[in-house]
C-alpha cells in the first residue's frame, strides 16, 4: 500500500493520494511491511516514531517525492523577539512547549565527556546558521570571538538561556550581530530527534531523501543510550540513503546502543567503576539484551551528505555491525568546538565488526573515522580523508580531542585499511593492534605506536559474530604495511598538545611519516624465537614475558619520499629523500582531483599482489584479513576499482595516470 503525506494538505487526511496526512507520524503509525510512505515537500516539525516493523522481503520505506524537498527537523520558529540591548534581543518560550525534555535545562554531559559541563543540547539558530552558546549574559552581549572556534567570525554570534520558575518560562538571549531576527529566519531547538523510533527492534525500515536537521541530540557515550537525529535504535536492516543529514547537537546518525538503566553514564552517575569497566559491562550486558547478529545491525548508510554535527556524523556502539557505509559525502564535524571528549569523529563506532566503511569523502573534522574497540572485521577502503586537523588558528578546546584521518583504538584486529588517501598530518592514531594498511597514499604520521591503553583488557569476537571469544589487554603490534605510498608531507618536528583528558598535562605526538616508529618491533621470527623451549614440558612462568611483549610487525613492497622512513627490517622498498615531492588536493566546483609527482617518482618499482594469504591472520582472534562472508581478498582492484594487472603498483592507483584523474 502507498501511504501520502503532505504537510500543505488543507487539512487532516486519511493517508490517500486525494486526502494525504499532513504528518509523517501519523503515516508512521499505520505503514505495515510492504508499504511505502510518499512524502511531499514541506517542513515536517516532529519527531517520526515508527511503531512497526517491516520485513527482510517486504521493507516499510519513507521516501521523499523530491530529493531533499521534504524537510524534517527538531527545531521551532521564534517571532517573538524584542530587543534587549545593542545587538542582543530576548525572547520568552512556555517551558510546555517541551513536554518532558527541555533541551535549555539539558546539559552536553556524560561519560567519557572531557570538557566542562557548560554547553546545553538546545540551540539557536540564524538561516540555518548555529549560534554559539554563551556562559553569561555578558559574553553573549560581548559577541567576542571564540578562540576554540573553526570559524572565528561566527563564533561572535551568541545566545545565552536562563530559566524563570515564576512564569515557568525559559528565556533566552541572542546577540545576532547586527541581525533583526524579526525580519530574519530564527529556529530554536526543541525536540531531541528527528526520525528515531521508541522502541527496540524496528527494524527493515528505508530512509530516502530527506532533508533531517536541528535536533537537540544528547552526549553518546558507548556504555549509555545513545540518540541521533535519525537512527534505527537497536534494530535490524535499515537503509539510510540520500539524506542531507545536519545540525545535530551531537550525533547524526546513531548506530547505537539501547537504554540500558542500569548502566547508563554509571561512571558519571556513580563513580565507582571505571568508565572502562562498563564498556566491559555494556559488551556482555548486550549479548542478554539480543546482541546476536540475526537480531541487531546489517544497516547500510549511503550517499548522504552529513555534516555539521558536533559530536560525530555517524556514531555508535554495537547497534552497527554487520553494516555498510558507503558514498558519503561527512564534512564539519565538531568545528564550532563547543563540545569535548572521546566520541568525537566524522564515525565514531565501537565494535564495528564486519562493518565496511567504502567510497566515503570525510573532511574538516576533529577526526575522520574512530574505530575504537572491537574492529574486527572492519575494512576501511576507497575513502578520501584530507583536513582532518584542528587549524592553526584554533585554540585546543581544554578537554577537546586529537585530530587525525583514522583513529584505531584497543582492539585485537583484524582491521584492513586499504586503497585510501590520507592526506591530513596525522594519517593514523594506532593505539591497537592486529592493523593492516594496504595501498594506500599516507602523508601524514603514526602516532600512539604502543602507547594509549594501559591495560585495557578489551574483548575479542567468534569470527564474523558477535559472540565474545576472550579479552586481552593490547600488547601492540600484530600489524601489516603492504604496498604503501608514504609521503613527508607536514613538517617531521614532535607536536605538542594539551592531554584531552588530564588537561594540566602536555603529549608530545609524532609527526614523522613513515614505518620507522615499528623499528623496535620484532620480525615474526624474532617474535617466535622468544618461544623456543629445550624443557620437555614448556615451563609457563619462563614464558610470561614472551606472552607480554610487543608483537611482530610485517613491511614490503612500500614506498617513501620527502623524508619518509621506512622501518628497519624491511627488505624490498623503495626510499627517495632528495627528489622534491608534492602531493596537493585541488577541488573545482565540488570535484576533487589529486596533483602529485609521486608515480613519477616510482621509476621502476614494482611490488607484489597482495591477499588474505599474504596478510595471515589477526593474533587474538585467529581470525584472517578476509570479506565478511569468510571468502578470501585479493587486492587487484584499486581505489577508482580499476584493475591493477600484472604489474603493481604502490598505493591506491592501478595506472599512474590515474593519480590526476576525478576522485571525488
Amino acid at each position: 500500500m502507498i501511504i501520502y503525506v503532505n504537510a500543505a494538505a488543507g487539512h487532516d487526511g486519511n493517508g490517500t493520494k486525494e486526502m494525504p496526512f499532513r504528518r509523517i507520524n501519523e503515516a508512521a503509525h499505520r505503514a505495515q511491511p510492504g508499504d511505502e510512505i510518499l512524502v511531499s515537500p514541506g517542513i515536517y516539525r516532529e519527531n517520526v516514531d515508527p511503531v512497526n516493523s517491516g520485513r527482510e522481503d517486504a521493507r516499510i520505506t519513507y521516501r521523499s517525492l523530491e530529493p531533499l524537498k521534504a524537510e524534517i527537523t527538531g527545531a521551532e520558529e521564534v517571532k517573538a523577539w524584542e530587543p534587549y540591548r545593542g545587538d542582543v534581543y530576548v525572547t520568552r518560550i512556555d517551558n510546555g512547549i517541551f513536554g518532558n525534555y527541555n533541551p535549555y535545562t539539558t546539559y552536553v554531559f556524560g561519560d567519557w565527556y572531557f570538557a566542562r559541563r557548560s554547553r546545553h543540547t538546545g540551540c539557536v539558530w540564524l538561516n540555518d546558521q548555529a549560534l554559539y552558546e554563551a556562559e553569561t549574559l555578558e559574553e553573549c552581549a560581548k559577541g567576542a570571538v571564540y578562540q576554540c572556534s573553526w570559524d572565528p567570525e561566527a563564533s561572535r554570534r551568541k545566545w545565552y538561556t536562563e530559566q524563570d520558575p515564576e512564569k515557568n518560562q525559559t528565556v533566552i538571549y541572542a546577540n545576532f550581530q547586527g541581525a533583526d531576527p524579526r525580519r530574519e529566519n530564527v529556529e530554536i531547538t526543541v525536540r531531541r530527534e528527528c526520525f528515531l523510533p521508541r522502541k527496540n527492534g524496528i527494524g527493515y525500515i528505508t530512509v530516502s531523501g530527506f532533508n533531517i536537521n536541528k535536533a537537540a541530540t544528547t552526549w553518546a557515550p558507548p556504555a549509555a543510550y545513545q540518540d541521533g537525529m535519525i537512527g534505527p535504535h537497536w534494530s535490524r536492516g535499515w537503509i539510510i540513503e540520500d539524506c542531507e543529514i545536519w545540525g545535530s547537537k551531537c550525533a547524526g546518525i546513531s548506530l547505537g546502543k539501547y537504554y540500558d538503566p542500569e548502566n547508563d553514564h554509571f561512571f558519571t552517575r556513580h563513580h565507582v567503576k571505571s568508565p572502562t569497566q562498563m564498556e566491559r559491562d555494556a559488551v556482555c550486558r548486550g549479548q542478554y539484551h539480543g546482541w546476536l547478529k540475526e537480531n541487531v545491525g546489517s544497516h547500510i548508510i549511503r550517499r548522504c551528505n552529513i555534516h555539521h554535527c558536533e559530536q560525530g556524523g555517524i556514531i555508535g556502539r554495537m547497534g552497527g555491525v554487520f553494516s555498510i557505509i558507503e558514498d558519503n559525502h561527512i564534512h564539519h564535524i565538531n568545528n564550532m568546538m563547543e563540545l569535548g571528549g572521546a566520541e568525537i569523529a566524522g564515525i565514531k563506532m565501537h565494535a564495528a565488526i564486519d562493518v565496511i566503511y567504502r567510497r566515503n569523502h570525510i573532511h574538516h573534522c576533529t577526526m575522520g573515522i574512530w574505530c575504537d574497540w572491537e574492529a574486527q572485521g572492519t575494512r576501511i577502503t576507497q575513502n578520501l580523508l584530507h583536513d582532518n586537523m584542528r587549524p592553526s588558528f584554533a585554540k585546543q578546546l581544554e578537554g577537546g580531542m586529537m585530530s587525525q584521518d583514522i583513529f584505531v583504538e584497543v582492539g585485537h584486529g583484524p582491521t584492513l585499511i586499504d586503497n585510501n588517501i590520507l592526506l591530513s598530518d596525522v594519517s593514523l592514531r594506532i593505539a591497537s593492534e592486529g592493523v593492516a594498511m594496504v595501498h594506500n597514499l599516507i602523508c601524514g604520521a603514526f602516532t600512539s605506536v604502543g602507547e594509549g591503553t594501559g591495560w585495557r583488557y578489551t574483548p575479542y569476537h567468534m569470527p564474523h559474530r558477535t559472540e565474545v571469544m576472550g579479552f586481552m589487554t593490547i600488547l601492540h603490534g600484530d600489524d601489516r604495511f603492504y604496498n604503501n605510498i608514504f609521503v613527508q608531507k607536514y613538517s617531521r618536528d614532535d607536536f605538542v598538545v594539551q592531554s584531552d583528558s588530564r588537561p594540566e598535562e602536555k603529549m608530545t605526538e609524532n609527526r614523522k611519516a613513515g614505518t620507522d616508529v615499528w623499528d623496535e618491533y620484532p620480525t615474526y621470527a624474532e617474535w617466535m624465537k622468544q618461544f623456543d623451549m629445550e624443557e620437555e614440558v614448556p615451563n609457563m612462568a619462563k614464558l610470561e614475558g614472551a606472552h607480554q611483549s610487543h608483537l611482530p610487525v610485517w613491511c614490503d613492497g612500500n614506498a617513501y619520499f620527502g623524508g619518509a622512513r621506512a622501518w628497519k627490517h624491511e627488505r624490498r622498498k623503495l626510499t627517495d629523500e632528495k627528489s622534491p615531492v608534492y602531493v596537493e588536493l585541488v577541488e573545482k566546483a565540488g570535484r576533487y582531483t589529486l596533483d602529485t609527482n609521486v608515480y613519477d617518482l616510482l621509476g621502476d618499482f614494482t611490488c607484489g599482489m597482495i591477499d588474505t594469504g599474504t596478510l595471515g591472520k589477526a593474533f587474538e582472534p585467529d581470525e584472517p584479513f578476509e570479506n565478511p562472508d569468510g571468502t578470501p581478498i585479493t587486492f587487484n582492484y584499486d581505489y577508482l576499482g580499476n584493475h591493477r594487472g600484472i604489474k603493481v603498483l604502490p598505493g591506491p592507483f592501478s595506472d599512474r595516470e590515474d593519480a590526476g584523474r576525478q576522485i571525488w
